[in-house]
């Protein structure tokens, strides 16, 4: 009987040998453990006791711990591969490409460079061995230095403007923090292709605001009023959208970044915005008021004073050089002899219009600067346009200044084709350090893009659109049909496109 017994016992101790599942793991609420066929199966955890009474989990750590220089067990979910450390932990192998055919058994030769961990597959390769949890966060980690921020965000369109990334769609942010993303983020610079590019919009800025100066000289008086028309007209719609789709939109986002929390008054941005167009107005009627008052007292004394001899009622010489109250009305649409130099109305103006372009023409240095590598090629694209189209429009209204081409005009000019390079090379100078997340820099360029707005808004609609089309005196009022079609056509190209290049810039 006990020779019986004990046979019956070496039998249960090889039959439990040959059922034993090592390699036990947990995904979700199922364990899983491996046969010895090398294959996963599922024991459902009904209850705390259900899981001690297999008894292959302590037979896992001691097979597992018997060579803690090797991952075993490797088995895949999807496109990732997975293994069971020495512990009897599940931990990934992160391979550089998705492995195709039969997964090896094993990875040997573990060891660390750091606080990194390796293991070599069968051809001496290191690779990399992380936990289950650190592997979620390397991802998103890696990610996070540019090509998660190329603005391939499920659901999410996603762009730079001076360093704050904004995303517009459906989509929860990767991140479960919103402060977690506020930092500092640290990302690797092409600093050489900025350089070399800040000559590029240099270039592109002094073409665009140039070259209606240099047209208005053609020769044939018909061809210079319609490309004087189209330039004008086109220019006008980018500014206006300029103000509207650019900074209008982008000082909302500013104002409504994560990381600046809820603001108190919702309308910050609209207020900021009328702001800007109540300053323009009061420098335009203050500059208004005082032209009026030089102009009375540099009006030409009575004739009993200087002793010169009044024309008489009949004679036929014309007043051609008698004073004319100068007024803001006539500004922009001088069809008779050149504007007397020393009439500053025409200028006023256009230097409060440059004034809201140079303003945000700095803000566009930086957004081309601080942006990630991978959005780099494609801001810059779209800022060579912007600085193009908004050069057409600011040059078209320089040209009808009076006065010839170097002197004043050439320092509106220039000073508009330096200001976005000048943004370019402070975005340079603090490459590494500038935080478009930080809550002061928020309100900084959320303010500067809504003050700019209001200038232009200012500035297209009244000075541009309205005095053109509407008001007494304006080119378009009177216009035949077919400089009116092609004004209006230029008007609206000039919106459509510069609306266009708003969804990357």
């Amino acid at each position: 009987m006990a020779k019986a017994l004990l046979l019956l016992s070496l039998l249960g101790l090889a039959h439990a040998q040959y059922i034993t599942y090592t390699g036990c793991h947990n995904h979700g609420s199922t364990e899983y453990c491996f046969g010895p066929d090398g294959k996963e199966t599922p024991f459902p955890t009904a209850s705390p006791s259900a899981s001690k009474t297999v008894p292959v989990t302590a037979a896992a750590s001691t097979t597992t711990s018997a060579d803690a220089s090797a991952v075993t067990g490797c088995h895949s979910h999807g496109s990732d591969v997975f293994c069971i450390d020495a512990d009897g932990h599940e931990v990934q192998v992160m391979l550089p490409s998705t492995p195709t055919g039969e997964l090896p058994a094993q990875y040997t030769g573990c060891h660390s460079h750091g606080e990194e961990r390796f293991c070599m597959d069968s051809e001496g390769n290191d690779v990399q061995i992380v936990g289950e949890g650190d592997a979620t966060e390397g991802s998103s980690s890696s990610g996070s230095s540019e090509e998660s921020h190329s603005g391939s965000k499920a659901g999410m369109n996603c762009h730079f403007h001076a360093g704050v990334e904004h995303c517009v769609g459906a989509g929860e942010s990767e991140s479960g923090s919103s402060q977690k993303s506020c930092g500092l983020r640290s990302r690797d610079y092409d600093v050489p292709l900025r350089i070399g590019t800040l000559f590029v919009v240099l270039v592109t800025s002094s073409i665009g605001v140039l070259l209606p100066m240099l047209l208005v000289k053609l020769p044939s008086a018909k061809i210079n009023g319609v490309v004087s028309t189209v330039i004008k007209q086109f220019g006008t719609g980018v500014i206006l959208s300029t103000a509207f789709v650019h900074l209008y939109t982008h000082a909302n986002l500013m104002f409504t970044n994560e990381c600046l929390g809820e603001l108190e008054y919702e309308a910050t941005t609209s207020a900021i915005v009328m702001a800007g167009i109540f300053l323009s107005f009061l420098v335009e009627y203050i500059g208004h008021r005082i032209i009026l008052v030089r102009g009375k007292r540099s009006a030409s004394p009575c004739p009993e004073q200087t002793g010169e001899v009044t024309p008489s009622p009949t004679s036929k010489e014309p007043p051609s050089n008698q004073p004319q109250q100068p007024t803001l009305a006539a500004l922009g649409h001088h069809h008779g002899p050149p504007l007397d130099p020393t009439n500053p109305n025409t200028k006023l103006s256009v230097l409060v219009m440059e004034a809201g372009v140079i303003f945000h023409s700095i803000l566009i240095g930086l957004t081309l600067v601080v942006a990630g590598d991978s959005f780099y090629k494609t801001v810059l694209v779209v800022i060579v346009f912007h600085q193009f189209f908004e050069g057409l429009a600011l040059g078209a209204r320089i040209a009808m200044l009076p006065g010839p081409l170097l002197g004043s005009k050439a320092l509106m000019a220039g000073a508009f084709a330096v200001i976005t390079p000048i943004g370019m090379a402070i975005g340079l100078g603090v490459l590494h350090s500038f935080n478009g997340k930080d809550q002061s820099t928020i309100v900084a360029l959320g303010t500067l893009d809504a003050l700019s707005a209001g200038i232009l808004v200012w500035v297209g609609v009244v000075d541009m659109w309205a005095r053109d089309w509407v008001m007494e005196g304006g080119e378009m009022m009177n216009a035949r049909m077919s400089s009116v079609a092609v004004g209006g056509l230029s008007l609206i190209a000039g919106m459509v496109l510069m609306g266009v290049l708003g969804k990357w810039a």
